[in-house]
């Protein structure tokens, strides 16, 4: 077990202190209290500010900042086999924090690691193995650096102004839309074609490759995980190819990298993307967890198989939000809401 030592100063005490008194108060009629985070990229806060799906990121001081307030606060940050083992053990009074990154993207081998290190804390990595193996397009990556890196792109023949963020987020919403709901692989090599991109040299500005994950499988601050092996929706697929996609992704991290893998994440990873079926598929691939994305606390009694995580998105830089994920009241607002 790995805990926070090491962090950046905490800035002075804001609105999350108001929140921390009623985890207090939970915690001491529940006792264990274990909150798994997840994100997918990280930037520093002047890229941030222009990326066209910024959403999809998190600001890399906002996280900084966090690991920091979590170590002055009393917090474990630990992996997702030492979340296990305290869920099981279940002592009053103990908070811990596991945060993973799914599919991989080159931002975690070039800063969330190195992030992760410097406060001498462990980080999961949900990795998509398609990613490494260059068979899964980063397509939506690859939309995103285009229109971040010109002021005028060609889609579908019309070409279209991006000279600004609000532009260029703009376009971006409406394009990804319109791909995600019809075949975006083969939109995205037209899209390459008409604005003059190598979608392979692109793919590798963008993806963790095999060496990167080479490099860092035997940090004892990384724990390596799969994320199946093309990034599917596991409850749209038949049972043999549901099972394929998460034994495949178990299989290929385990010769490639020579790693347990024992943990699972569901891509999306909400309630309508897996299921009881999906969670047995889990279990029978070998994995001893499979973590999902619908939101809630980590306490005692907890079926490893249904893990909750909660997601971290760029709007969320601000502390007091943090918090209200650590003491779980945004996870029953979320499931008041049907949000899950």
């Amino acid at each position: 077990m790995v805990t926070s030592s090491a962090a950046s100063p905490v800035r002075r005490p804001g609105a999350e202190m108001l929140v921390r008194p009623v985890g207090a108060a939970v915690d001491a009629v529940l006792g264990t209290r274990g909150c798994l985070f997840t994100f997918h990229r990280a930037a520093p806060p002047a890229l941030w500010e222009r990326l066209p799906n910024r959403e999809f990121y998190l600001d890399l001081d906002f996280l900084d900042r966090l690991l920091g307030y979590l170590a002055a606060t009393g917090w474990s940050v630990v992996t997702i086999a030492e979340a296990l083992r305290r869920t099981a053990r279940g002592e009053p009074g103990d908070r811990f924090v596991n945060f993973s990154v799914d599919d991989c993207y080159r931002d975690t081998y070039e800063a969330v690691i190195p992030l992760f290190r410097r406060h001498g804390v462990p980080v999961t990595l949900f990795v998509t193995t398609g990613i490494p193996d260059g068979t899964l397009p980063l397509v939506f990556a690859g939309l995103e650096d285009v229109l971040l890196n010109n002021d005028r792109v060609v889609v579908d023949g019309e070409t279209i102004a991006v000279a600004t963020p609000e532009a260029r987020r703009a376009a971006y919403a409406r394009i990804a839309a319109a791909w995600d709901a019809d075949a975006p692989a083969q939109h995205y090599v037209t899209f390459c074609a008409e604005n003059g991109v190598d979608a392979t040299a692109m793919h590798w500005t963008h993806a963790m490759s095999w060496e990167m994950l080479e490099a860092v499988r035997d940090d004892p601050l990384v724990e390596i995980g799969g994320h199946t092996v093309s990034h599917a929706r596991i409850s749209r697929l038949p049972a043999s190819q549901a099972f394929a996609e998460i034994a495949g992704c178990r299989d290929r991290l385990r010769e490639r990298l020579g790693v347990a893998c024992d943990h699972f994440a569901f891509p999306y990873g909400r309630s309508g993307d897996c299921g009881p079926r999906d969670f047995d598929l889990v279990k029978e691939a070998g994995f001893t967890s499979g973590a999902t994305t619908r939101k809630g606390l980590v306490r005692r009694g907890q079926d490893a198989y249904r893990l909750p995580r909660v997601t971290l998105g760029g709007a969320q830089r601000h502390l007091a939000l943090a918090e209200l994920h650590l003491t779980g009241v945004s996870s029953l607002a979320a499931r008041v809401l049907g949000r899950v």
